[in-house]
């Protein structure tokens, strides 16, 4: 009997940890540092859940999107994203054509949204426009 147990018990830490590596390996937040070691593109969002924020990681930057849902002509939606990054030294690098091209990405899946990008990133964006009004 205590034999048949100690199967059993075997068995059951054997599914355990299955399940834990398993869970390891499908984690959502395992998988943005990954794409943010690798310094590619990855979107973490739950489109759903208007109460989560959304999450992406570009050339090794970790952003951070704060949803708003609002009314638009026929329903509700999200209206408003605002966009941080959490360490502004990993923004080194970044230009504004990879700002267009994650705002592209963001309105692909929001369309309705407003992207507003957060300090210290809407200085470069307020930079450049500055920059070539000074040129005009």
């Amino acid at each position: 009997m205590v034999i048949i147990l100690f199967r059993i018990l075997i068995i059951l830490a054997i599914a355990f940890i299955f399940l834990a590596a398993l869970q390891y390996v499908r984690s959502p937040q395992r998988k943005i540092q990954k794409a943010k070691d690798m310094q590619s593109f990855y979107f973490l969002d739950e489109p759903e859940d208007n109460k989560k924020n959304l999450q992406f990681t570009y050339k090794g930057c970790l952003f951070e999107g704060e949803k708003y849902l609002g009314t638009t002509d026929t329903a509700f939606e999200v209206v408003n994203i605002h966009i941080t990054v959490q360490r502004p030294i990993e923004l080194r690098g970044i230009t504004k054509t990879d700002l267009a091209f994650l705002e592209e990405e963001i309105v692909s899946k929001y369309p309705y949204a407003t992207v507003t990008w957060k300090h210290p990133i809407n200085q470069l964006i307020e930079h450049e426009t500055a920059t070539i009004e000074r040129i005009k």
